[in-house]
């Protein structure tokens, strides 16, 4: 039997392409926890050489969106509560940490950012948009990532994001959820234009501990 080629440069190009499209539609839910991710299918969709295929799935595989059964090929992977929870939490201590480096480095073009995306979130609680809401939930946090200049935190929590972002939209879904975030966002939003680094961390570890709160809330029903 023929080995398979070395993936090429071209390949490479693919497999960023393929990834990252494969990696929007795991998260928008297109493709189910457990559902297997056949190669065949996956050059098709996505237009795809089978190396470019398997290198994406590769990627996904680290980043802990798919994983890999023996003798059964890739599928989506199934992240539990428990461990939908245990993400968040070490969420809590690293976006906490982001919060305070932010409120420190904060600067009049980022305190003009930040009133201007959470008056974008109020308008999209109001008007019933509520996956516009989690989309601008998410632009919050990574602005205050980026001020914040840490980046290997930055680098550990997008993955970390990645793999509970499914739960993220279903909470984003449930009644009254999006204005008590909201509310949340808002204290963590004035204390880092505050240029309170203690308040900011506080702020966004209270927020996230709700959010463990919400996702223990959907496993009992």
């Amino acid at each position: 039997m023929n080995a398979d080629p070395a993936p090429s440069p071209r390949d490479g190009a693919a497999q960023q392409r393929t990834g990252s499209a494969l990696r929007d539609a795991i998260h928008r839910g297109e493709f189910a926890p457990g559902q297997r991710l056949v190669e065949s299918d996956l050059m098709e969709r996505f237009g795809a050489t089978r190396a470019g295929v398997r290198l994406a799935l590769a990627d996904l595989t680290a980043e802990g969106l798919v994983e890999r059964l023996q003798n059964k090929g890739a599928r989506v992977r199934v992240v539990s509560i428990a461990t939908a929870v245990e993400i968040t939490e070490c969420r809590m201590v690293l976006e906490g940490l982001c919060a305070a480096k932010a409120a420190e480095r904060v600067t009049d073009k980022d305190r003009d950012g930040l009133c201007e995306l959470i008056g974008q979130m109020r308008s999209a609680v109001a008007g019933g948009d509520l996956l516009g809401y989690s989309d601008l939930n998410h632009q919050l946090h990574r602005r205050i990532q980026e001020m914040s200049a840490q980046h290997t935190a930055v680098d550990t929590i997008e993955r970390l994001r990645g793999q509970v972002v499914r739960h993220q939209f279903q909470l984003a879904l449930r009644p009254g959820r999006p204005a008590r975030s909201l509310e949340e966002h808002n204290r963590i939003a004035e204390a880092v234009i505050a240029g309170d680094a203690a308040a900011a961390e506080a702020a966004m570890r209270e927020h996230l501990a709700s959010v463990i709160n919400a996702l223990r809330e959907t496993a009992t029903g």
